[in-house]
């Protein structure tokens, strides 16, 4: 008895086991990712509304109103849903659509239909310029040349009106290098926009722009270069055919807006033709 007495006695030892990874489990993982995700999308909503204008606004809510059965705001197709244009924004050599990163601009934010305004205008002139992106289009099937030509053309739609881009590249350029004598490429394409822009009676602004040079040069003369091939645009229009009275501006902005970038590459050598929406307090 006594030996039994003197025995170490059994300890048994419970480990309580908690599942789930924390206090809280791993629930607060997906709480707090919802946080997350909610304000990401209202920054983004914040940002939207600043970037755009009213009218562009209005767009955005026409195309998510359930009582509109296909898509108000275009990308530029005629189906039902929109689509992509080849010369929308910047199908080709520009990134995105509406206000992009390298033109952040209002002007640069491209519009589509966003419905009839109090005298039915818009929408009209909208149709309008849609049918002078497709006469450019169409001028590109009558030879190879032109074909090729049109690679240096983009169209987009802003509230300023029709901007038809007209870019240099290294292969292709639109002036002899640091000149304003114009090459037969040019002048190949100022012939097709005067062609297309009969299809409108718009007024015509007329824009140039160049590379920037390097800082070490003695004399910057890229105001002096700017201007001079905007007016030599201007010649080579009302050359084409283009009636005088319709050209409201013929403006040189340097370097001050570059395409890309890199200021000195030689894509920011460009023409601007802008067939520009009627005033409306004249």
């Amino acid at each position: 008895m006594a030996a039994q007495n003197n025995a170490a006695p059994t300890i048994i030892k419970r480990k309580k086991v908690v599942k789930g990874g924390g206090h809280h489990g791993g629930a607060w993982k997906v709480a707090y990712a919802d946080f997350v995700t909610a304000m990401m999308a209202f920054f983004m909503l914040m940002w939207l509304l600043n970037a755009t204008t009213e009218k562009q606004r209005k767009g955005l809510a026409d195309y998510f109103s359930p009582t509109i059965a296909i898509a108000r705001v275009s990308g530029g197709g005629d189906g039902a849903f929109g689509g992509d244009s080849v010369f929308s924004e910047e199908t080709l050599p520009q990134n995105g659509t509406g206000a992009t990163s390298d033109r952040p601009t209002d002007q640069s934010q491209a519009r589509g239909a966003r419905g009839l305004d109090a005298d039915g205008q818009e929408i009209s002139q909208d149709k309008e310029f849609a049918s002078v992106q497709a006469a450019l289009t169409g001028y590109g099937g009558e030879s190879q040349v032109l074909e090729n030509a049109l690679r240096q053309i983009v169209t987009r739609v802003t509230d300023q009106g029709l901007v038809i881009e007209v870019f240099e590249t290294d292969e292709a350029p639109l002036f002899l290098a640091k000149t304003a004598q114009p090459t037969q490429l040019l002048r190949d394409i100022s012939g097709i926009i005067v062609k297309a822009s009969q299809i409108v009676t718009n007024p015509i602004a007329i824009e140039a722009h160049v590379a920037a040079e390097p800082v070490v040069v003695v004399r910057n003369t890229v105001w002096e270069l700017s201007v001079s091939r905007a007016g030599e645009m201007r010649v080579l229009m009302e050359q084409a055919g283009l009636h005088a009275p319709r050209i409201h501006r013929v403006t040189g902005h340097a370097d001050s807006a570059p395409a890309i970038r890199d200021p000195m590459r030689s894509r920011n050598n460009r023409i601007e033709v802008v067939l520009l929406r009627p005033d409306p307090t004249r």
